[in-house]
C-alpha cells in the first residue's frame, strides 16, 4: 500500500493524480495505523509549518511520522513535509517540529522575491537511485518562502541557487525530501517519483 498523508495541510489531489498517472492507487488516510502498515508513505506540504505541526499531533500522525523514519520505512516528503522533519522553524515565530533530522528551517534571506515560485534547478550532490534517468541541474518546480538548513550536510542530495545556496533535496537512508514539488514538475517530476516507488518495492 502506498499512503498519502493527509493532515489538513497537504497538496492531496495533485499527488494522488501523480501518483494514479503512474499506474498506482494510492489511499489517501489521516489513520497513523495506515502509514505504519504502508510499503510507502508520500507526506505532501502546503501552508505554514505551525498549522502542519498541529494537524500532525491532532491525528497522531507525528509520531508515526517519527516511527517509521526510525525503522526504516519509505518516505517521501514535499516542501512543508521536508521542512517539519527538522527540528525547529522560524515561520512565524519559533515551533517545535519533529525533530527527525537536526536542524532549522528559516526565512529566504531579505532581498529575494518571496515566495520563491516557479522553475528552478537542481544541483545534484549524491549519486542516488532517486536521481535515476534524472538530468543534473533539472529544473522542477518551487513555491516557498523558507527553507531547509540541516545541520548535517552530509544529508543534502541536492541544492538550488537562489540569493543562496539552498537544501533542495535531502536524503537519508530510505527517507527522501524535496524542497520543490514532483507533482507539479512535469515529466520528470512523476520520474522521481517512480523512482521513488521502485526503491520501496513498490
Amino acid at each position: 500500500m502506498i499512503a498519502v498523508i493527509n493532515y489538513g495541510a497537504g497538496n492531496l489531489r495533485s499527488v494522488t493524480n501523480a501518483l494514479v498517472k503512474l499506474g498506482y492507487q494510492p489511499r489517501v488516510t489521516s489513520e497513523p495505523d495506515d502509514v505504519l502498515n504502508a510499503t510507502a508513505v508520500i507526506f505532501p506540504g502546503v501552508g505554514a509549518a505551525a498549522d502542519a505541526m498541529y494537524g500532525l499531533r491532532e491525528s497522531g500522525m507525528d509520531d508515526a511520522i517519527r516511527q517509521i523514519v526510525r525503522q526504516g520505512h519509505y518516505l517521501f516528503a514535499v516542501c512543508i513535509g521536508l521542512q517539519v522533519l527538522l527540528s525547529v522553524s522560524e515561520e512565524d515565530g519559533w515551533h517545535d517540529c519533529l525533530g527527525v533530522i537536526s536542524g532549522k528551517v528559516r526565512r529566504l534571506p531579505p532581498g529575494l522575491k518571496v515566495p520563491h515560485m516557479g522553475w528552478n534547478q537542481v544541483k545534484q550532490m549524491a549519486k542516488h537511485p532517486i536521481f535515476d534517468g534524472i538530468p543534473d541541474e533539472a529544473n522542477f518546480y518551487f513555491v516557498h518562502s523558507y527553507y531547509a538548513d540541516p545541520d548535517d550536510a552530509g544529508f543534502v542530495a541536492g541544492v538550488t541557487e537562489y540569493g543562496i545556496s539552498l537544501c533542495s533535496v535531502l536524503i537519508r537512508d530510505n527517507l527522501v525530501a524535496t524542497q520543490f514539488h514532483p507533482e507539479r514538475s512535469g515529466e520528470i517530476g512523476l520520474r522521481m517519483y517512480a523512482n521513488f516507488l521502485k526503491m520501496a518495492g513498490v
